[in-house]
């Protein structure tokens, strides 16, 4: 009975170890400052597809909400960020066309342009198949807007994560294409939106399904990109000439379950990427996106899990990432379609 009761209890010690271990990221460097609700009431029943950007003024996130996504009431929604508190969810931007009729709004991105305005695209359309880009600027930090614009034809924006100022000065816009065919391309704009350029990143075609990129740092101007796709795995890019060219999709060791991802790179160079890491059949997505996971890379390569932000059942997804200005990182994602979830990471040794 003894020898039981020791044998339980040097199990039961080894299990809180490696539990503290993966659940208290503190023990590789990493410690949670901070879990929040960005809201814990709002006047829509769903949320989805949050964004994140720092301003001089704080931090400012936005997302979709409405009855459900795809309905028509779906509009963008924005809260502000003092360094205290967030306020209220406030309607930004909405799909009521001319002629009176209204669609869906999706996929807002923030983006704070060094002594220019905060950018935030979306989409409004029926699907993402039909839908096309927007853009809206703020000279005052998100406290008011300009009227939304048009993007030309065949130019979306960045389609889910954050955009890249690249050395040669120009906006790099992480974008894609749905349809039969996923198809990812790189949007460039060098007068915060007014003229566009892209480029296709090529792919064997139905061999990889990618979209939404998440644009990654590296040394010497070298730029890699990681995709969701539809093949049970994160697919990537990379490119040595700021994004005019990039070397075929190729898979990565990297599990995904047809869901969004977003990454960052550090001012000390390693990478963040926020992900769930789990495989579907024939990737089509079931309900379920959790696991939450936070990894890190030096290399953009070799990743190992630092964070883990969900576990239970349930959808945790569409995450956003972004360092501030104090070395902090901060991780917005969708919780349940419920409200928007803030983490903020310390990763100080």
């Amino acid at each position: 009975m003894k020898r039981n009761i020791i044998r339980t209890a040097i199990i039961y010690l080894f299990l809180t170890l490696c539990f503290n271990a993966v659940i208290f990221p503190q023990h590789t460097g990493v410690t949670v400052m901070k879990s929040e609700d960005i809201f814990s009431s709002a006047p829509f029943s769903e949320c989805h597809a949050s964004t994140i950007a720092e301003t001089p003024e704080g931090l400012v996130a936005a997302f979709f909400g409405g009855t459900e996504e795809k309905n028509p009431d779906v509009s963008i929604w924005l809260c502000r960020n003092d360094g205290k508190v967030w306020s209220s969810p406030t309607e930004v931007a909405n799909g009521i066309q001319t002629d009176g009729k209204r669609y869906p709004c999706w996929n807002p991105v923030l983006y704070n342009v060094s002594g220019g305005p905060l950018m935030l695209f979306y989409k409004v359309g029926p699907n993402p198949v039909e839908w096309w880009g927007m853009l809206m600027t703020s000279a005052d930090n998100g406290k008011t807007w300009n009227l939304p614009q048009r993007l030309p034809d065949g130019i979306f924006g960045p389609v889910k994560n954050k955009p890249e100022m690249v050395d040669n000065g120009i906006l790099l816009c992480p974008s894609s294409v749905e349809g039969n065919f996923w198809q990812v391309q790189m949007e460039m704009t060098a007068d915060t939106g007014r003229t566009w350029s892209k480029v296709i990143v090529s792919t064997e075609r139905g061999k990889y399904n990618a979209i939404q990129p998440a644009i990654l740092r590296h040394r010497k101007g070298k730029l890699q990109i990681l995709c969701r796709s539809r093949e049970n795995c994160i697919v990537q890019s990379w490119s040595k000439d700021n994004g005019l060219t990039w070397s075929p999709l190729s898979a990565t060791k990297l599990p995904n379950n047809n869901s969004g991802i977003d990454a960052v790179t550090l001012v000390n160079g390693e990478h963040i990427l926020i992900y769930n890491p789990t495989t579907i059949p024939e990737g089509r997505w079931t309900g379920d996106r959790t696991p939450l996971y936070a990894g890190m890379s030096r290399n953009g390569r070799h990743w190992h899990r630092i964070a883990i932000l969900e576990s239970e059942p349930g959808e945790f997804s569409y995450p956003a990432v972004i360092q501030t200005r104090d070395g902090l990182v901060h991780i917005i994602y969708t919780w349940k379609r419920k409200t928007i979830k803030h983490v903020v990471l310390s990763m100080k040794n």
